[in-house]
């Protein structure tokens, strides 16, 4: 192992996590904080940490110069950014290894082609991954949008060339609603990625989102099978699965498959996913994005595989080939991840930080928590809202969404509110069970008072 010494470019859960992949290793951590989170469960858990800045994000976990000083001055000869924050930003990854540090990820001119919407779907077609029909490259006018739109045929998706996180997103049923919506989705994408320009993809009805893991150590790539990403709200994941519910091998194998043949083409290093819109009615599959990072949801994955995903990422920067081959690769029974954050779900969702008063978790067999919280500790208002993530393992489906009804009520976390309630209606809701939800579905569900319900029903 050539990395003996890893700053970690991150915060909260992942911060932790990777502390603990470190440690499998025998690798020291240096951990980065801002002025808020001095009291935070990873500075105090790491060898070493190092300030970076103030409380704002934008002054400290997404300062460059910031960040690579510290790392330097710390002695580290490796920085690992997590996911958010840095980490696929390839000036981030370019300034690492110029300052003489291993890079834990990608190479910075694959974070750059894959990050670039436009680029990402070229390359995924000259590799043979299906992608959704669109515009041919991107589009900086609306002009250029309404022209390509009647090419493509109603409804369309306008998205952001440069980003994803469902910034810049709108859907258009019509020129008049396209004309209105370019400038909207234009301003959007330059205010959170410093670039308006656009695409067009044809919006699929009711499409589920499924995504399969991989890992590439730069010349040959594997897949660790996919997760079913579905439920969301406001284009973010609040509920996770591996593998897909009611997907037909035939199906899972050609899409996992596809993204293996996509990490190869573009020489992959490190870990990745590859997201794909599943037209559950013509039994279709369409190329997304792919995601240059370790995701949130990665344990669901090691939870089925048995794989440490951060391990390996971190063996594979320090050099190492892939540990084992694609047949090696073994699937068992089903998990389930859900993300708790400090919101409340019967107030909009409104953030909920504050000080923890009281804490315990679940435990038992099948029952994992990432989390970096302990009592007394105080959850500062300026970053996300994840408190940590509650992964469970069964034999199968039914028994896994059992699991994790009775581990949301062995979770207890006094002085804050959280989304456990949300996760609990869930848990009991007849669609999820039988797996017939989409992307649109929680935001229905939502609308029509599906939480308030499982609240008045005492199912919370």
């Amino acid at each position: 192992m050539a990395i003996r010494r890893l700053f970690i470019a991150n915060r909260g859960e992942i911060a932790m996590r990777i502390i603990r992949a470190a440690r499998v290793l025998g690798i020291e951590t240096v951990q980065a904080y801002s002025e808020a989170d001095h009291e935070m469960s990873a500075v105090r858990e790491a060898d070493a940490a190092v300030c970076i800045g103030p409380a704002p994000a934008s002054q400290s976990y997404l300062d460059i110069s910031a960040v690579i000083e510290a790392a330097r001055s710390a002695g580290a000869d490796a920085v690992h950014p997590g996911y958010g924050f840095l980490a696929e930003n390839a000036a981030f990854a370019e300034a690492v290894v110029a300052a003489g540090m291993v890079f834990v990820g990608p190479e910075a001119r694959t974070i750059e082609r894959m990050g670039d919407k436009v680029a990402a779907r070229e390359a995924a077609r000259a590799a043979g991954v299906p992608i959704v029909p669109g515009s041919d490259g991107r589009l900086d006018d609306v002009a250029a949008a309404v022209e390509a739109a009647r090419e493509i045929g109603y409804p369309v998706m306008l998205k952001a060339a440069a980003g994803g996180g469902g910034r810049g997103i709108r859907i258009a049923a019509n020129e008049d609603e396209l004309r209105r919506l370019a400038p909207q989705a234009r301003a959007e994408a330059q205010a959170a990625f410093g670039d308006g320009g656009l695409y067009l993809e044809k919006a699929i009805e009711r499409p589920r989102h499924i995504e399969v893991q991989i890992m590439g150590d730069g010349t040959s790539a594997i897949h660790c099978f996919e997760r079913e990403c579905s439920v969301q709200r406001r284009r973010q994941k609040v509920w996770e699965e591996a593998g897909a519910p009611g997907l037909s091998q035939v199906s899972r194998a050609a899409m996992c498959d596809a993204a293996v043949r996509l990490a190869e083409a573009v020489g992959y290093r490190g870990a990745g996913t590859v997201e794909f819109l599943y037209d559950e009615a013509g039994d279709a599959f369409y190329f997304i994005e792919m995601n240059t990072r370790i995701q949130v949801e990665h344990t669901v994955t090691e939870m089925i595989t048995g794989l440490d995903l951060v391990v390996m990422m971190i063996e594979i920067a320090g050099g190492a080939l892939l540990p084992l081959t694609q047949k090696q690769v073994v699937r068992d029974g089903h998990a389930i991840e859900v993300r708790i954050c400090a919101e409340d779900p019967l107030l909009q969702f409104a953030p909920f930080p504050g000080t923890v008063s009281g804490l315990s978790w679940p435990e038992g067999e099948g029952v994992r928590v990432d989390h970096f919280l302990y009592e007394g500790y105080t959850v500062p208002p300026f970053y996300d809202s994840l408190l940590g993530k509650l992964v469970v393992h069964a034999a199968d489906r039914a028994t896994a969404i059992e699991r994790m009804a009775q581990a949301l009520r062995g979770c207890r976390i006094e002085g804050l509110r959280t989304t456990i309630p949300l996760h609990l209606a869930l848990a009991a809701d007849p669609a999820l069970r039988s797996g017939k939800v989409h992307t649109g579905w929680l935001e229905t569900w939502l609308a029509d008072g599906g939480l308030k319900a499982a609240a008045q029903g005492e199912t919370l």
